[in-house]
């Protein structure tokens, strides 16, 4: 591993900061790239191959008000790759065997039982077929520091779809039904948020957070620029069409997965009400370097957080598809989930086979893992664009990366 040389082309016309292993300049080239043609403006990266770290580069502004430069240590807001970093804390509580994927949630939870849930399975909700999408109420940051309250909040949902017929997004359910999961799993009780710190976070020295403590100083939180709601309809190109016609709707199953929270912009969720507040399958954050390392032992096998072959295997499966087919009745996308992470379908192909696994977030970041090539990979950015997954600007840079490990990719079906 070494600085990046000054004489590097990316160095030409970009400040790019960090260090790159020989033979991985064209991912520096790539990043760079991004900020001289697809309008980036804060981002970091980092790869892992085979258990060592190849990239680890960051550049642009923390904050493009003050201009104040993205640093080593920066921590940015990475929307729905925080699902990853949460479906990471229940593949350790599965090998530590507190739950079996197959079994009912309300054999754990007996109050889940009620309003037609009793035999979804743990299985089902991490595949985002359960169909419990909303809350059927406005919740706050208060609402959200009250894990009791939630509990019974979320035990009270009626399914929203015959559970196991279809799939949709929990873009926000799916983290608080995992905390109480591992609630009540845990021997300690902990929330997922303390789960995932001291079984994966600390052991993995990765600073990522899910409810970012208060020791964590401002200046060292990038300030995400995002976009008011209303904008999305001038990106139609970028955004699944059927998505927005639905979420025009206020009774469509796509705006009701998210209009209980009541966020005219999504990076509202880095405000100091809601970063403080543990919103698992939305609201960590974290550094590059650190989803990356979290990836990188998950796709050789997670022995580091004590995962067996039975739930590593579990990891690598293909997408478990409902009995309805790979439509997303919330993002109307041909989509596939397992265990909680994303995994490569017809609608977002990544990974070089079905046994690639990760999490998009809104507006650019993305990670994953690749088994198959051990290759670990996160892109952050504090700059949002109107996609919900495959940005231009991390797909540039994962390219680059494949080309330069040799390994073969999924076709992609979008052009950059």
């Amino acid at each position: 591993m070494r600085t990046i040389p000054r004489e590097s082309p990316a160095i030409r016309y970009l400040a790019i900061n960090g260090t790159v292993e020989a033979g991985y300049e064209p991912v520096a080239e790539a990043f760079a790239d991004n900020f001289r043609r697809r309008r980036e403006r804060g981002a970091a990266c980092t790869i892992y191959h085979r258990g060592q770290k190849v990239v680890d580069i960051w550049a642009g502004t923390r904050c493009h008000r003050s201009e104040a430069e993205w640093e080593r240590e920066t921590l940015s807001l990475v929307f729905s790759v925080t699902k990853g970093m949460a479906a990471a804390a229940m593949a350790v509580a599965h090998g530590k065997g507190y739950f079996e994927l197959d079994a009912p949630v309300a054999d754990y939870w007996p109050e889940f039982g009620t309003a037609g849930k009793s035999s979804i399975t743990v299985r089902q909700l991490m595949s985002h077929q359960a169909g419990v999408i909303t809350i059927d109420r406005p919740v706050t940051p208060q609402d959200l520091a009250d894990h009791d309250r939630m509990g019974r909040w979320l035990a009270q949902q009626e399914p929203l779809w015959k559970p196991g017929q279809y799939h949709g997004y929990h873009t926000f359910t799916l983290g608080w039904y995992q905390n109480e999961l591992i609630r009540r799993t845990d021997p300690q009780g902990r929330t997922l948020g303390q789960f995932f710190d001291a079984e994966i976070a600390r052991p993995l020295d990765a600073d990522f957070y899910i409810g970012l403590p208060e020791s964590v100083p401002d200046h060292q939180i990038s300030r995400t620029h995002g976009y008011h709601k209303i904008k999305a309809l001038a990106h139609l190109n970028e955004l699944p069409p059927g998505m927005i016609a639905a979420g025009i709707w206020p009774r469509s199953l796509t705006a009701r997965s998210v209009k209980f929270m009541r966020l005219g912009d999504p990076a509202t969720l880095a405000d100091p009400k809601f970063r403080r507040v543990e919103i698992p399958s939305a609201g960590g954050f974290g550094q590059a370097r650190a989803v990356a390392r979290i990836y990188d032992v998950l796709a050789r096998g997670g022995q580091e957080l004590g995962l067996d072959g039975k739930t590593f295997g579990e990891l690598c499966r293909p997408a478990t598809m409902p009995e309805r087919g790979s439509r997303d009745v919330v993002l109307k996308l041909n989509v596939g989930y397992g265990f909680g992470f994303s995994k490569p379908s017809d609608g977002f192909q990544f990974g070089s086979d079905e046994a690639a696994f990760g999490c998009p977030g809104a507006g650019g970041c993305f990670a994953m893992a690749d088994p198959s090539t051990e290759l670990a990979f996160a892109y952050l950015t504090n700059t949002m664009s109107f996609r919900i997954f495959d940005d231009p600007r991390e797909r540039a840079v994962r390219e680059a990366m494949y080309r330069c490990a040799g390994a073969s990719t999924l076709n992609h079906t979008r052009a950059a």
